[in-house]
């Protein structure tokens, strides 16, 4: 008997996705000043260098502010709909609190918008990925200092305005849901989430929702056809046994995530959320027209996903694995990347299923991919590539899943593989952490040519996209 065909609707939105911060290097060029991103020259988890020093691969990346033109006709043969990228706040306002931006900042992304117009891609922007100002956090204590909320709108207005016609999805903050795992990366706050005062973290946590919620109805007020969404880091949290504790523990951690989208996309706190401040004497200041102005809310919601996660109650089976920033408890029945995530296809279906059972709203999938150790070989036609199955075969297995999701009905707006182009790792801030379909050649030492090279996952996704996912199609004996 035949299964039923894996299909994705016509105008889905296959692509790929970039952050600025990670691949456009040109770090002190026309007038860009430093970002948080700068100052954490050693990777999320280590301190952050307060004014940056010596060398660091972000200073350069894999340099797209150069190389844009090549690695955007790399993008058009691979056939792709649509590009995630990020606008370097620090890019348009140096400082972030400045009344005028910087042109030369604007100019490129005009000219980036431009050349994906080209080639028929169409861009999906996120405001903030992971790169805000430094001066913000160095001057103003990051997103705990409420005058944050107006220089983020003061800029999402000015991009707004500027690309209006060119640009039509937007997403506020990457991941906002990371700030409580990554304070300076998500939010600008120097310290260890355990060291930070909780009130202290989550009025940061609470002006970056007021801010999204702005800049949500900034965008509809300046051109009614933008579709603006969240973001949220996706990491569905299974219960380690069937132990009504552990299940309760495990809606515990999922709700840490979900609170996010709850705000976003019901305009309030939820009940879970007061009884947690509540009994953890967490308190939050809420300015007399936050309530009214968290109602602005998305269009849609998207997600990254690399994996999942189980909770217990039990502090003996608490053996925690690191993934995208957090960690948690590891699932005795996945196998891992090499780098420790743990692989879960069927994961990305249930999360799908549980967000739109939620929410009914759209789901981009904004990010997956598989980060690996890569070697370029002879293609045997006087170039090189990297023979990337294990890249097909994780990207495979997930798309399946999203098509399973579409079945069930899930209203599944696209998937944009993280990392296209080769790029440095956010977590590990490393060249030699690969996710890519395009390879560049760059080092964790900064040396290499940054020539881009083809995987065979290139070709392999190029099929995807033109037959609009009908090649993943299997039937059952």
């Amino acid at each position: 008997m035949k299964a039923q065909k894996l299909l994705f609707p016509d105008g889905f939105l296959f692509g790929g996705a970039l952050a600025a911060n990670q691949c456009e290097g040109a770090a002190g060029t026309d007038g860009k000043g430093y970002s948080t991103a700068d100052a954490l020259t050693g990777g999320v988890f280590s301190a952050p260098q307060i004014p940056p020093k010596g060398f660091y691969l972000k200073e350069e990346a894999v340099d797209f502010y150069h190389h844009y033109k090549e690695d955007i006709a790399l993008l058009g043969e691979m056939g792709i709909k649509v590009l995630r990228l990020s606008i370097a706040w620090s890019r348009i306002f140096p400082n972030g609190d400045e009344e005028e931006p910087n042109e030369k900042g604007l100019k490129f992304y005009d000219r980036l918008f431009d050349e994906l117009e080209k080639y028929g891609i169409e861009p999906l922007v996120t405001l903030s990925h992971y790169e805000m100002p430094l001066y913000l956090a160095t001057e103003y204590g990051g997103w705990a200092d409420r005058r944050l909320i107006g220089f983020f709108e003061h800029y999402a207005r000015t991009v707004f305005e500027r690309y209006k016609g060119k640009v039509r999805y937007w997403l506020t903050f990457n991941e906002i849901n990371m700030i409580l795992h990554a304070p300076f990366n998500g939010g600008g706050i120097q310290g260890k989430p355990e060291e930070i005062d909780k009130s202290i973290l989550y009025q940061a946590v609470h002006h970056q929702l007021v801010a999204s919620a702005l800049v949500t109805k900034a965008a509809h007020e300046i051109d009614p056809g933008f579709r603006v969404g969240c973001m949220i880091a996706g990491s569905p949290i299974y219960p380690l046994t069937c132990d009504p504790e552990d299940v309760l523990e495990a809606m515990r951690k999922d709700r840490e995530s979900l609170f996010f989208g709850d705000v976003h996309v019901r305009g309030q706190y939820p009940g879970y959320m007061k009884r947690f401040f509540e009994e953890n004497h967490i308190r939050i200041q809420f300015a007399q027209e936050d309530e009214e102005i968290l109602k602005n809310t998305v269009d849609f919601i998207s997600i990254s996903y690399y994996m999942s996660y189980c909770a217990t109650a039990n502090e003996e089976k608490n053996t925690q694995s690191q993934g995208n920033i957090m960690s948690a408890v590891k699932n005795p029945y996945l196998e891992e990347s090499d780098w420790g995530w743990q692989i879960d296809p069927k994961g990305l279906r249930y999360i799908l299923n549980q967000l739109y059972d939620r929410y009914q709203l759209p789901i981009f999938i904004v990010e997956n991919g598989l980060g690996a150790k890569d070697v370029l070989v002879e293609d045997g036609n006087g170039s090189y590539t990297v023979n990337d199955d294990y890249r097909i075969s994780y990207a495979e297995q997930h798309l399946r899943e999203a098509a399973e999701a579409v079945r069930d009905g899930v209203d599944v707006l696209g998937y944009t593989s993280w990392g296209i182009i080769d790029l440095v790792s956010n977590t590990s801030n490393q060249m030699s952490k690969r996710y890519g379909f395009v390879y560049v050649d760059r080092n964790d030492d900064g040396s290499g040519s940054l020539k881009r090279y083809r995987k065979k996952s290139f070709y392999w996704y190029r099929n995807v996209i033109e037959t609009n996912g009908a090649c993943l199609e299997e039937c059952e004996k």
